[in-house]
């Protein structure tokens, strides 16, 4: 009895402290990730001042940091601030090199960048709003009950307390509504909203590649997948910025901490032409060892169906202008720049143990780029052409030109007004669309994607959890981004949905487009002095459409068109023949079978 009230006298006396020495704002972001950011200007739009909370020294999350092939399947498909960011990206080139230059077609329409051009246009972006937006670097959100004072029997964040990573001074902040834009959800998780971590089982949601799943890739589930649940989190890598340029070029070079043993299985992958995709189903080992005589009489490439070659073996190129690459994982390989497994932990851990992950994930992949351009057990021919390339000498420069953020695909999963399933991103019919969501704050669409799950198992021809299966343009409704809590929280990057529905949410214009819509809920809600769950949808729809944003696609009538804005609304309320809007609207049930 005595120690509780021990506890209950030091959380009001630190309460007091926060509440007499904290910053106010109208809103407090943490992370300054494109969501955030995009929360921030929109706030700032409708009159809110915001602070921007940034644990690293730069703004602009994955696509400041290497990300620079923007993942959407239709890019008409999400527009307000996010297309404004594509149009400043290819606004930028034109007027830096010409609009017949190079550069403006390889940034095809401002959808491909280089890293340190997008920090700058978020930066661009982030100034046109003039003082209403504070962006704070170098602080450190832990994430502990310790560091959030929360009010009214635990329905309203106070404020919250964050660590100068610089000073090591503690800095409090208040506000009226508070966002969680970190890619791992740590302030929802402080402020207790409920979460998931790992995957469903296939049957929880009856959704696509749900559970335990092996199959080639872009193919369907194979021996061994049981479609059970488990707390495996799909891999991180890190998007590179890789060029062959040579007068930029900075060579490969051998980790400090390197273990060979971790890639030797790459070797015989190389030989054979082994990979994952579906065309190895045809693949015969006399094949295979005809590739391995092929290399050995000095053929330049493997002669295996669909095999990549040379770099594209360790990773998929995307070309971004001034001779620079988006380098991500590859998606056939075996061995490649995910390391699946070891990031388990990351989505619930401290920075301490993330800092040691990033690090190690950082020597991994320095290590395999060593191992494919040197070690001798691998042809020589594959060895001259991975040694073609390396890091681009103008990008990252304060970091050894190697990207500053891990990127993290999946942290925790919230359980808000809405949960999203793959349900919500396939055509109710064949070529039809997905349910439409009355509440709809955006348009969006990607594949059904997720990473392995788990490293190479012996025996195994596919790795588990690597999954692609295609939807189509569906509505994200205002539910995922809000909590069924806490008052004046909203969760636009960790948003609410299982891991298959995660799994498409998860891409940078999506997003931007909830944050954007996160912006303008928080700036209704203040001005209606009501709990972000009680916003009127429409007002908030209407405002979204003043900003050209697409809440129901329409591939001939876009933003700026006449009659655009009425077509969302009629859309949206089912009144164009053969659509059905899903009723539900705000929530939807979780349930289990």
């Amino acid at each position: 009895m005595m120690k509780r009230r021990i506890q209950l006298l030091l959380t009001i006396a630190f309460a007091g402290i926060m509440a007499l020495h904290g910053e106010k704002f109208d809103i407090v972001i943490v992370g300054a990730t494109p969501g955030g950011i995009m929360t921030a200007i929109e706030a700032a739009r409708m009159g809110k001042s915001s602070v921007i909370l940034e644990r690293t020294g730069h703004i602009g999350g994955l696509p400041a940091n290497g990300l620079g092939a923007t993942d959407i399947a239709t890019r008409g498909a999400t527009t307000g601030l996010f297309s404004e960011f594509t149009e400043a990206i290819k606004q930028h080139y034109t007027d830096t090199y010409g609009a017949e230059s190079q550069q403006v077609k390889d940034c095809s329409d401002g959808f491909h960048f280089e890293p340190s051009v997008a920090e700058k246009i978020f930066g661009d972006m982030i100034a046109a709003e003039g003082r209403l937006i504070d962006v704070r670097t170098m602080r450190q959100f832990n994430f502990s009950t310790g560091d959030i004072v929360m009010t009214d029997n635990g329905r309203r964040i106070a404020s919250i307390r964050v660590i100068d990573r610089l000073t090591g001074k503690e800095e409090f902040y208040e506000g009226k509504i508070f966002v969680d834009a970190t890619y791992e959800g740590d302030l929802g998780a402080a402020a207790r909203v409920p979460f998931r971590i790992g995957r469903e089982a296939a049957w929880e949601f009856d959704e696509p590649g749900a559970g335990r799943t092996y199959e080639y890739w872009k193919s369907t589930p194979a021996e061994g997948s049981t479609g059970e649940a488990d707390n495996a989190v799909q891999a991180y890598n890190y998007r590179l910025c890789l060029t062959r340029d040579t007068t930029q070029l900075v060579p490969f070079f051998k980790p400090e901490r390197y273990d060979r043993s971790e890639y030797e299985s790459l070797v015989e992958d190389v030989w054979t032409g082994r990979h994952t995709w579906k065309a190895m189903r045809d693949v015969t080992p006399e094949m295979m060892e005809r590739n391995r005589r092929h290399l050995l009489e000095g053929g330049e490439r493997s002669i295996t169906p669909w095999d990549s070659w040379g770099i594209e073996k360790l990773v998929t190129i995307n070309t971004e202008p001034n001779g620079k690459t988006d380098a991500n994982n590859q998606h056939a390989a075996f061995i490649s720049t995910d390391l699946p497994e070891e990031n388990w932990p990351w989505p619930t851990a401290s920075w301490e143990w993330r800092d040691r992950f990033a690090q190690r994930l950082r020597d991994y992949t320095l290590g395999l780029f060593w191992f494919a351009a040197t070690d001798t057990a691998l042809p020589p021919q594959f060895r001259r052409e991975i040694g073609k390339w390396g890091f681009s000498a103008q990008e990252y420069k304060d970091n050894g030109n190697f990207p500053r953020q891990v990127y993290v695909r999946e942290g925790r999963r919230f359980e808000g007004m809405y949960f999203f399933t793959a349900k919500d991103a396939l055509p109710v019919v064949e070529g039809g669309r997905p349910p439409v969501h009355a509440t709809s704050i955006t348009a969006s669409h990607y594949a059904l994607d997720s990473h392995a799950a788990r490293k190479r198992e012996t025996g195994r021809v596919h790795l588990d959890g690597f999954i692609s299966y295609p939807t189509a343009v569906y509505t994200v409704p205002y539910g995922v981004i809000v909590p069924k809590e806490v008052e004046n929280l909203l969760l636009p990057v960790p948003v609410s949905g299982s891991h298959i529905g995660f799994s498409t949410l998860r891409m940078e214009p999506c997003w931007m487009a909830l944050g954007q819509a996160a912006g303008a809920a928080a700036a209704i809600a203040i001005d209606r002095a009501t709990t972000v769950q009680k916003v009127p949808v429409k007002l908030l729809q209407q405002r979204l459409l003043d900003e050209n944003a697409t809440l129901i696609y329409f591939k001939d009538i876009r933003p700026g068109d006449p009659g655009f804005a009425e077509a969302q609304r009629l859309g949206l309320q089912g009144k164009i023949a053969g659509w059905s809007v899903e009723e539900s609207g705000f929530t939807k049930k979780l349930h289990k079978k």
